[in-house]
């Protein structure tokens, strides 16, 4: 069975309402492919969560940024998962580089958090990627190997799972991985699930990626055959980013 395409929109730190309004408003005037050929996720900030999933198109789904390790209590500036559950928003992004490099998130801490969120029900992208430093030094497939295994050790089921890959050299810069550089970590990745998790989860997990997507790139890049998709930052506040879900056609008609 074809793994269904999937287009991650994260708007990060961004926006107002009235920006806000805008960007739901573009998506819901859009052209897009149907549901079976894409799944398609944005991620507002925190405060626009309920704002943009009353908003938005049902066609569309709502994710969160971030969510907390565990359940909620004494832990200011938190979102529990249980919180994002009783604002019924399905998905969450964990792991994303920004919080691994500003916060220091550790391995470990991602896998907990990708852990419990699934615990309650919530579906998760999970964010892996290595700086320019360890690319350049070679280490990527070590790097993002580790980072996936922080995240096996804790999870039984990948079913709720897309793994996004993001090299952190080409997030916000505008430089982007040759398909050829994204497939190659790809699909190592994939080998690395049939190796250390099961055949079956590497044949059927979604391996997304993300880094400088635009509406000019997005093409090539979806013809790779382990490119499931893509998370998208800046372009996806952005009217492209319709042009990036429409790139879900290369696929189907591969």
């Amino acid at each position: 069975m074809a793994r269904k395409f999937f287009i991650g929109g994260n708007w990060k730190c961004n926006g107002t309402n009235e920006e806000t309004k805008k960007i739901v408003s573009t998506l819901n005037q859009a052209e897009i492919p149907s549901e079976d050929v894409v799944e398609v996720v944005v991620s507002p900030p925190f405060v626009f969560l309920s704002l943009v999933k009353s908003l938005l198109r049902s066609d569309i789904q709502v994710a969160a940024q971030n969510c907390w390790v565990r359940k909620g209590g004494a832990f200011t500036g938190e979102i529990s998962a249980e919180m994002l559950v009783n604002l019924g928003i399905p998905w969450v992004i964990i792991g994303h580089s920004e919080r691994r490099l500003l916060l220091n998130e550790s391995n470990e801490f991602v896998g907990d958090k990708v852990a419990y969120a699934l615990s309650q029900g919530i579906k998760v992208i999970a964010c892996v990627g290595e700086t320019l430093e360890q690319r350049e030094s070679g280490s990527t497939l070590d790097v993002v190997a580790a980072q996936t295994k922080a995240i096996a050790d804790k999870i039984s089921h990948w079913d709720n799972v897309v793994l996004a890959y993001e090299p952190v050299w080409a997030i916000g810069t505008g430089k982007v991985a040759t398909p050829a550089q994204a497939q190659e970590v790809h699909s190592e990745l994939r080998k690395w699930f049939h190796k250390n998790v099961s055949a079956e989860v590497a044949e059927s997990i979604r391996i997304i990626y993300g880094g400088s997507v635009n509406g000019a790139n997005c093409k090539e890049l979806a013809a790779q055959p382990d490119l499931d998709g893509f998370l998208v930052g800046g372009a996806s506040v952005k009217p492209e980013f319709v042009d990036i879900i429409n790139s879900a056609t290369v696929k189907k008609s591969a």
